[in-house]
């Protein structure tokens, strides 16, 4: 059969001999792909850049996020638009919202963006949704009108209130614990800073586990030959998550003894060189570590945020008469601290419960500062340290209102106003340092031979030496000293005897 070409198709290879150029083009197109206007004009649409076709193009309307509520513990905190809700049970309408302003302060040290703050008037905190279904109704559209993507309460909400409430504002809600331990999370860096935070984690998440489809799915049951020989329902998926959760805490527990095991030693070992030692406790973002800076020069991290520094630091310091003592930096409180943290942190809480003398510091320039006071001595008292001396360091005097500080100083009879910042009332904070460290029991007089100048020395370091003079038989040295110390010394007593 002889094939006939068409006039048009022997016009177009005419066409395409006298334009080799045209060749190619002809060749990459395609017949059923070749575009013209009467047929493809109307249904192409508007055309794009070769880059334009080949970006990600984000489609406006399908974000997830304010429905999307599954599993909220599972996925990472990621706190940016917040609305805060708080109830007010007892108090004064100013206790809740001083106490709401400071859950402001706590989320935006863990990097929120703040929008609104909202109260409601509750003999106690409703049992499903926390503020009632109206108000999580009324909740909904303030989240909504706003564009938050989050809300925080102002307290600890169980594991039904949590469920119930985002089911109706529909976006992540969490509670007071979470965000301290977030931003616990945020701040520790050394290993047992770490270990802490993450039992306290655990020891929160636990009763928190949820499951969702298939994770509620049951394992196969004992048998021995596998396959269908099922005894009954094997443990569930969620059972299988809090197991391996116990096992965890178990192991972190044992780490955090261990670690706790390390910082005993080192005191035992300043208790047997009677190193006195002076703990500081106080409000977050009180100033403690300022005034470690001031006393000490340690150079630990200051930042006006709350919880900046966790990991305790213990530096050695001197007061004017020359006695040498050890001052440590504790994690600072908060009120309503969570349970959870007061356990986890009870191996570095316990610098307080071992010191000598407690400096409580508190911000003079606080709206609050009685509130921040209780607050402390409430987290003193569940760490057994009652018997503990104290002195309430009255911080920021340079900003705080002269009325206020008057009120406390007269309230709080072992007082005193300094300023971390300007240097101000350090040298009356150090005498007082001074006088209220416990002083060695025993006034010894003793001529000691230039052989045993050990002895000496130790009078020194680990007592208080009140006068020394060089003879040419020995050093005449009269010192208060302890009982261990001052029998070693007994054989050198000249005449007196001691006191």
């Amino acid at each position: 059969m002889t094939s006939s070409s068409s006039p048009s198709q022997a016009a177009q290879s005419a066409f395409a001999q006298n334009n080799p150029e045209n060749l190619r083009a002809d060749a990459l197109m395609e017949e059923d792909v070749a575009w013209s206007f009467e047929i493809d004009g109307e249904r192409d649409g508007d055309q794009f850049d070769r880059s334009d076709r080949a970006a990600l193009r984000r489609v406006a309307g399908l974000s997830t996020e304010l429905e999307d509520v599954t599993e909220v513990e599972y996925r990472q905190l990621r706190l940016e638009r917040v609305v805060l809700v708080g109830v007010w049970t007892t108090g004064t309408a100013r206790d809740s919202e001083n106490s709401l302003a400071e859950l402001a302060a706590l989320a935006e040290t863990a990097g929120a963006l703040v929008l609104d703050g909202v109260i409601q008037r509750r003999d106690k905190p409703d049992a499903a949704t926390y503020i009632g279904s109206g108000k999580a109704n009324e909740l909904r559209d303030i989240v909504l009108e706003s564009g938050a993507d989050t809300v925080i309460c102002d307290g600890e909400l169980s594991p039904g209130q949590l469920i119930h409430l985002e089911d109706v504002v529909k976006v992540k809600v969490i509670d007071r614990t979470a965000l301290i331990l977030d931003i616990f999370a945020q701040h520790a860096k050394s290993r047992e800073g770490k270990a802490q935070v993450a039992l306290a984690q655990m020891q929160y998440m636990l009763p928190r586990l949820r499951g969702w489809g298939q994770s509620l799915s049951r394992q196969m049951g004992g048998g021995k030959g596998g396959g269908l020989a099922t005894r009954g329902p094997g443990e569930t998926k969620i059972e299988t998550d809090r197991r391996r959760i116990r096992e965890k805490m178990a192991k972190m527990r044992r780490e955090i003894a261990e670690m706790k095991t390390g910082r005993e030693i080192k005191r035992q070992e300043r208790r047997r060189n009677k190193v006195p030692s002076v703990a500081i406790a106080g409000y977050t973002n009180a100033g403690k570590s300022s005034l470690l800076n001031r006393l000490t020069g340690a150079g630990v991290l200051v930042e006006n945020a709350l919880f900046a520094t966790l990991d305790p630091t213990v530096r050695r310091a001197e007061t004017p008469s020359g006695r040498l003592y050890t001052l440590a930096d504790t994690v600072g409180f908060v009120r309503h601290l969570p349970h959870h943290l007061v356990e986890a942190f009870r191996s570095t809480m316990e610098e307080v419960g071992d010191s000598d003398l407690i400096l409580h510091v508190v911000d003079g320039s606080h709206p609050d500062p009685e509130e921040q006071l209780a607050a402390v001595r409430e987290v003193i008292r569940d760490v057994g340290a009652t018997k503990v001396p104290e002195i309430v360091v009255i911080n920021k005097a340079d900003a705080a209102d002269p009325l206020t500080l008057q009120r406390l100083l007269r309230i709080e009879k072992r007082s005193i106003a300094v300023s971390a910042r300007t240097g101000q009332g350090i040298d009356e904070l150090l005498a007082l340092i001074d006088n209220e460290l416990p002083r060695p029991s025993v006034e010894i007089e003793a001529l000691v031979p230039y052989t045993h100048g050990k002895l000496v020395a130790r009078a020194h370091t680990e007592g208080e030496v009140i006068s020394e003079e060089h003879t040419p038989e020995g050093t005449l040295l009269k010192a208060r000293v302890h009982e261990e110390l001052a029998a070693d010394l007994t054989p050198y007593v000249p005449s007196a005897t001691t006191a």
